[in-house]
C-alpha cells in the first residue's frame, strides 16, 4: 500500500500575492534610503559646524556643508545652537514625509546632536 503524499508550496495565487507585498515593500524602502541618506549628511555637517565659535558662524559653516552636501530639509537658521561647558552643542530635529498611497503617508522623524 502507497501513502499519499501531499504536496507543499506555494500556489500561484500565494505566490503573486507574496510578490506583490515584496515590491510594495521594496518601493517604500527605496523611498526612506535617500532621506537617511540626507540625515547622515545632515549628521555630518552638525559635527562640522559645532567646530564654529559663535551663533552666526556655526550656521555659516552648516549653510556651507548644506550646500555641498545637497542638502534641502534643514538650514542653517533651523538649528538649536547652545553650549555645554566650554563645547558648542548643535542639535536639530526635522521630520520627512513619504507619500504612500491615497491618504497614507509615511512619517520618518530625524533628529540629533553634534556630541
Amino acid at each position: 500500500m502507497q501513502l499519499q503524499r501531499k504536496q507543499r508550496g506555494l500556489t500561484f495565487i500565494g505566490l503573486l500575492l507574496v510578490g506583490t507585498l515584496v515590491a510594495l515593500a521594496g518601493v517604500v524602502v527605496a523611498q526612506v534610503i535617500p532621506t537617511y541618506i540626507e540625515y547622515l549628511a545632515v549628521h555630518k555637517a552638525v559635527r562640522k559646524s559645532a567646530g564654529g565659535s559663535t551663533v552666526a558662524e556655526v550656521r555659516a559653516i552648516f549653510d556651507r556643508a548644506a550646500q555641498i552636501d545637497d542638502i534641502r530639509t534643514i538650514a542653517g537658521k533651523d538649528l538649536d545652537i547652545g553650549k555645554q561647558g566650554d563645547q558648542v552643542v548643535v542639535r536639530f530635529a526635522y521630520s520627512r514625509e513619504i507619500h504612500l498611497a491615497g491618504p497614507a503617508y509615511l512619517v520618518m522623524k530625524y533628529e540629533g546632536a553634534s556630541n
